[in-house]
Order: structure tokens, then sequence, then C-alpha cells
């Protein structure tokens, strides 16, 4: 075990030294930053670790991210971070400052983001001031799906996000979404139709195909921008165990409601009607196409934005059946669906709070909501 640490060091040292473009600070540095990583500038925490808010010596105020020492799976995801968010800017990726690699400490420092993380706000249960209208609501839409066609079809090789959900979709002052958290992250190769990799992301947010099987590809990132983009129109997120039963899963009420011609009914009430009643159900619509059970059938992400944008008439597709939770979980009892939820639990991200359970959403009934904060701090615990 004691030989294993320098050669990690090394690792990571060469990775770092060869990346160009984000700056190196000193542990003392951003020590000062966070006043000695006081708890009361703690604004997140996570599997891998602690956030904090911090004053760059030239007056930036910054989210310094501490990685866990404990974490296990730490330092490899803290190489995939720095790697992909280095090289890759656009308006709707956080901006990533750079990063302290002294001795054991691991550290990144991204751009502060005020407003916090969709599912602490819009989600948070009534928590928060910010006042999420229709014209705010279409514009983190539009925002968080034109990054991920960013990530997906201009970045080469191709990013998969993994774990887009509600608590990392951080946002500024002027309420500009931005997808955070590029720990999960994998790079995929234009050659490649699929990746099959060990599940790594959040139940709720998962596409069966990459839940059961273990199948990635961009559609699984297509899958989980559906829900959430379901999650803002709707103001309430995907699972909510509070409410009646055929109430908890949110896909199915909007599958259900869609083909009862009912989809206006579940727009959140919080709007008090002041909203485009047709441009509502179109995004309803586009979160369904983007939940197809059939991976195929769910649209790129580009074509996404056009839909969000009204260049593109989502009325021309036709919308087949979701790919839905309650079946999911039904799966699980079958000796292949025991099998999958073993692979699940074992990842790097689906046990709720260090326990033995698995949650199936970012805000169970256990938890009002995820009260995610910063970039990371999600109640699944990645070291797990």
């Amino acid at each position: 075990k004691g030989a294993s640490q320098p050669r990690r060091s090394t690792e990571v040292d060469e990775v770092v030294s060869s990346i160009q473009n984000i700056n190196l600070y000193s542990y003392r540095e951003l020590r000062i930053a966070a006043e000695n990583f006081s708890p009361a500038n703690k604004v997140g925490e996570g599997g891998f670790g602690i956030v904090y808010k911090g004053v760059l010596k030239d007056g930036t105020v910054a989210a310094i991210k501490v990685l866990s020492p404990e974490s296990r799976q730490g330092v490899r995801e803290f190489l995939t971070e720095i790697k992909l968010i280095a090289d890759v800017e656009h308006d709707n990726l956080v901006k990533l400052y750079g990063c302290c690699v002294e001795e054991d400490h691991r550290i990144l420092v991204y751009g502060y983001l005020k407003n916090n993380s969709l599912a602490q706000t819009l989600l948070g249960g009534g928590h928060s001031s910010i006042q999420f209208n229709w014209p705010t609501r279409c514009r983190i839409c539009i925002g968080v799906a034109q990054g991920l066609a960013f990530l997906h079809e201009e970045v080469q090789p191709h990013i998969v996000h993994r774990d887009i959900k509600a608590s990392n979709i951080l946002l500024d002052e002027n309420l500009m979404p931005k997808i955070s958290d590029f720990g999960l992250a994998k790079l995929f190769p234009p050659n490649l139709t699929h990746i099959s990799t060990r599940v790594a992301g959040t139940a709720g947010y998962l596409a069966p195909e990459y839940a059961i099987r273990g199948q990635l590809t961009r559609k699984a990132d297509i899958y989980s921008f559906g829900v959430l983009l379901l999650e803002i129109v709707c103001g309430r997120s995907n699972t909510n165990r509070r409410l009646p039963p055929e109430e908890q899963y949110l896909l199915e009420r909007v599958w259900d409601s869609h083909e009862k011609g009912e989809l206006v009914s579940l727009v959140d009430a919080s709007l008090n009607e002041d909203y485009d009643t047709e441009e509502a159900c179109k995004y309803l619509k586009i979160g369904l196409l983007c939940t197809q059970d059939m991976p195929k059938l769910r649209p790129t992400m580009s074509t996404v934005v056009k839909m969000l944008m009204g260049e593109i008439d989502v009325n021309d597709y036709k919308i087949s059946k979701p790919g839905l939770l309650s079946e999911f979980i039904s799966f699980r009892g079958s000796d292949k669906g025991k099998k999958a939820k073993g692979n699940l639990k074992n990842s790097s991200s689906a046990v709720s709070g260090g326990s033995s359970k698995l949650d199936n959403s970012s805000s169970s009934s256990e938890i009002t909501t995820s009260h995610a904060t910063m970039t990371f701090n999600s109640i699944y615990d990645r070291s797990n």
C-alpha cells in the first residue's frame, strides 16, 4: 500500500504538469483564501470531499473543491476532471481556474456561482427566494441543452457527462446555467457505438439500457436531460415518495398525461398560469422524446436545442413509451435485476448517504431535496 502512493502522486503530477492552461495554486494560498477551510465557508459536500467559498489573492471569488483523502477513486476522478475541463470552455460549462497538487492535497478551483444549483433553488421546496418565471426556465433548459450539445458533438473526442441532474446544474448571477461535476465523464472515441462501463450516475436520471446493461452512449445523457427538462417545467423532483403511489414518479405521470392529452395540468402551479401553454406542452413533449425507451429514437442534443428554440417542430415526431423507473424497479426484483442492482450499488455513485440502500432520485422521501450545492454535493457517496 505504501509503495503505491508515490506512483499515484507521480501519475497526478505528470498529468498536471502537461496541462498548460490552468493555474497551479499552493496549498497555503488556498487555505488562506478559504480562511483555514472554515466551516462557515463550506458551501457543499459530497463523496469526493468538501467545497468552500474562498477569495483568491487577486480578489476573485472561487469555489475551492478539496478532495477527500478517504476517497478511494478520488485521484482517478480528479485527473479526469482536470483533463476534461482544462481544454473545454463554453458559456454553459463551469470554468476551472486551476488546481493544487502539493503533497497529498488534491484541490480544484472553480469560478464561484452565487445562485447555487437547480436542486437547491427551483426544486428546493420553497427555500429559495429566486423567482423562476417561464422565460427564465426556458433559458435554463436551452442553456443546459447547448452545453450538452457542445460536449457531445463539438468537443473531440466527444464527452459523455454521465451525471446530468438538477444538483449538477449551477446558476450564475443572471441565472445562466452551468453544467458542473465532470468527475464521472467519459471520453467517447468516434469509432465506437457504445462503451461498456461500470454504471455510475444518479438513479432516477439513469437511462434503462445504461442502468441495466452498462452500455454507455451519448443517448444516456440525453435521457438524463429529458428527466431534468420535465423537472424544470413541472417544478418538482423526478421522484417523491411522500406523494400517492400514482404520483411518485414524474416521468410516469407525464407519459400518462400525454396519452390523455392533459400535459398542461402538470406545469408548475407556482407559475400561476403565467406561461405560454403551447410552449410548456412542447417542452414536456421534448422531455418525453429524450426519455424514450429505445435509445436510437432519442434525438441528438443539437436537435433538442433546435426543438427548444422552435426551429424544429416537435409534433413532427412520434413519441414512443419512455423507459419507466417503475419498470426498472420491477426488473430489479428479477435475477437479472438483482445482478444489475448489485452492479449499480458497487458503482461510484449509487448508494445514498453511505448506506446499503439504493435510492432512486436526487430527492427521495428520506431526504426532502438533494440540497446539492456547488459542483459536487450529491446525496450519493461516490467514494463507495
